[in-house]
């Protein structure tokens, strides 16, 4: 798998997983990755769609597929204890926050009462030895701090958020409680190959730039958010189910260094790939959180970290939607190299890498703090 180093990774080969949500954009390259290391993997699905990277990369071949809500207990359980399960990874969720507003009953049930089913399912099967939980920064509610701490109230005030909230402490009441080995994970915007809810700002990004439209934005593009590439994510995943001894009754935050407005993120993205993105300000959402970034480093300490970026990963994110037929890339300019805290070229860039790419920059642009943008 790629960015994954698997030989570190000993304790899933073998052994029965199963994946909620795992044929969902997130869940699936999670369902990828163990498979990779050798897992079995079940996983839950309502419907599935024939574009999606689940389908599309053949996933639905290689694993065991069970038609099932989470939300229905009894079908949970019988999952549980047919399969024989070890790990749990509980990604099913009902996660868009336009969904929640208009429909807040189907969000608080799938999202709260989908988790309280696995949690019961693991607590009386005992053969289980981790579930971890995804979650996401909206737990924490809007916040004025500059980046959310795991130690940081959780404050949800609106269904989605709420909902994650609430999950997450019932999640940890079921480690304080009963003992069992649950880890939470929360998550800044993840991206990536896969996501097909051109709601999201990265997918409608790309579908603009392939259909040749131009791009709207409900927000006023001042939201700042991190923006996780899916792979890290995955990885995540993993390493805390494989040190579960030393992370269950924990809650982990999983951030970027890709910390981004709207604008910001449709700049560095148009740069990279050299095209011009036209964009119309709609001004439209609700309730969105004006600022949300996540402070990792206790994850850090555990060996994580994200390896990817957008300038690393746009590019072969958008050839996986040009897949789809939405269209072709037109008005593409010369190709740019987007330097990013360009003070730390010195130290991070190779000399022999600056003079392939015939970079020449001089001691205040080193210093002033912005990005660099150069031509090649």
């Amino acid at each position: 798998m790629e960015n994954m180093e698997v030989k570190d990774i000993k304790e899933l080969r073998g052994e029965n997983v199963l994946v909620t949500g795992g044929t969902g954009f997130v869940g699936s390259h999670l369902v990828e990755g163990l498979l990779g290391l050798g897992a079995r993997v079940v996983t839950t699905y309502e419907y599935t769609d024939p574009l999606s990277y689940f389908i599309t990369e053949g996933l639905d071949k290689k694993v065991v597929m069970e038609k099932m809500d989470v939300r229905d207990f009894d079908g949970v359980f019988d999952l549980v204890t047919k399969f024989d399960i070890d790990y749990i990874f509980h990604l099913a969720a009902q996660a868009i926050v336009g969904v929640a507003y208009d429909n807040p009953r189907r969000t608080l049930e799938s999202n709260i009462n989908g988790t309280i089913n696995v949690l019961e399912s693991a607590r009386l099967f005992p053969k289980v030895k981790a579930v971890v939980v995804a979650s996401s920064d909206k737990a924490y509610g809007k916040m004025e701090s500059e980046k959310y701490h795991e130690s940081n109230s959780l404050s949800g005030d609106h269904p989605y958020d709420v909902s994650k909230s609430a999950a997450d402490l019932i999640a940890y009441s079921y480690f304080k409680t009963y003992g069992l080995s649950v880890v939470t994970t929360r998550f800044g915007n993840v991206y990536g190959e896969g996501d097909l809810n051109f709601s999201r700002i990265i997918p409608g990004i790309i579908r603009s730039i392939l259909t040749n439209e131009v791009l709207e934005l409900r927000s006023d593009g001042k939201m700042i958010r991190d923006y996780l590439y899916v792979k890290d994510v995955v990885k995540g995943y993993l390493l805390l189910a494989q040190k579960i001894e030393g992370t269950k009754g924990e809650a982990f935050n999983f951030g970027s260094e890709d910390t981004l407005t709207v604008l910001e993120l449709i700049d560095v993205t148009g740069r990279t790939l050299g095209i011009d993105i036209p964009y119309r300000i709609l001004n439209t959402a609700r309730n969105e959180v004006p600022y949300q970034s996540l402070n990792y480093e206790k994850v850090m300490k555990l060996g994580w970290k994200p390896e990817q970026s957008i300038e690393s990963t746009v590019v072969k994110v958008l050839e996986w939607y040009s897949k789809l037929g939405l269209g072709r890339v037109t008005g593409r300019r010369e190709k740019v190299l987007v330097i990013r805290r360009p003070e730390k070229l010195i130290k991070e860039v190779k000399k022999e890498e600056a003079r392939k790419t015939e970079v020449a920059v001089d001691s205040q642009q080193l210093t002033n703090g912005k990005d660099l943008y150069v031509s090649l």
